[in-house]
């Protein structure tokens, strides 16, 4: 990746024309020909930008442009549909290259598994005297998440999802209309966990007697105590 810090004006013509006045900027010119225009504010989203492929041009500029206090002109054509980005530069701030190597992927925090093994571990997050009996606990047509007892010792079957919709609801009915036929489990009560719950998917719950739980996920690690807060 190559950053540079420079004082530029930037014109774009494309679909529509855009154009930035003279500026101090950072410029991205990223390894799979992307190039993005960013100002120190803005959050994430660049001013302007060339997606991939693009090729780089980089000129003298005539001798009007150089009296008019140009250094370089870069010129950026993106390969498939023609779109140009010209960037007119009249000072070079910092020009760092850097090989970053390859990316590993974004890995997602609080994923289900993840959100399974820390509820297991704080089981009374459902209630007080709530119980755990064992995680995964097998039907024949799949596995709950949690099987659990309330402090009435009723079995409790848990379905966690990260975002909670419709099919984790039609999933954990599935599951209770078969648990409910074993004498040995029956009652069994239905709780819809997730750390977020989509309003149709509340309501479709609460409709069926299935309890919907919001989980805070910083706090079943320890890393948020919900009592300490303002609000």
């Amino acid at each position: 990746m190559r950053l540079v810090i420079a004082k530029c004006s930037v014109d774009y013509a494309g679909r529509l024309t855009a154009h930035l006045p003279m500026a101090a900027r950072l410029i991205m010119l990223k390894a799979d020909g992307s190039i993005l225009i960013h100002s120190d504010g803005g959050s994430y989203k660049p001013l302007n930008w060339m997606t991939p492929p693009a090729t780089v041009k980089i000129t003298e500029p005539s001798e009007e442009q150089a009296e008019a206090g140009l250094t370089q002109l870069w010129e950026v054509s993106q390969t498939k549909t023609g779109d140009r980005l010209v960037i007119s530069i009249a000072e070079v701030i910092a020009d760092d290259q850097h090989d970053l190597g390859i990316d590993p992927g974004l890995v997602k925090d609080g994923v289900e598994a993840h959100l399974q093994e820390l509820l297991a571990e704080h089981i009374e997050t459902l209630g007080t005297g709530y119980s755990l009996v064992r995680r995964e606990y097998m039907t024949a047509i799949g596995p709950v998440d949690i099987l659990a007892r309330d402090q009435g010792q009723r079995s409790v079957a848990v379905e966690i999802k990260r975002r909670g919709d419709i099919d984790g609801v039609e999933q954990l009915t599935r599951y209770l209309e078969l648990m409910n036929r074993d004498p040995l489990l029956s009652p069994v009560d239905g709780v819809f966990a997730a750390q977020e719950i989509k309003p149709q998917a509340r309501t479709l719950a609460e409709d069926r007697g299935i309890r919907c739980v919001v989980l805070d996920y910083d706090a079943l690690r320890g890393m948020d105590d919900p009592d300490t807060r303002l609000f």
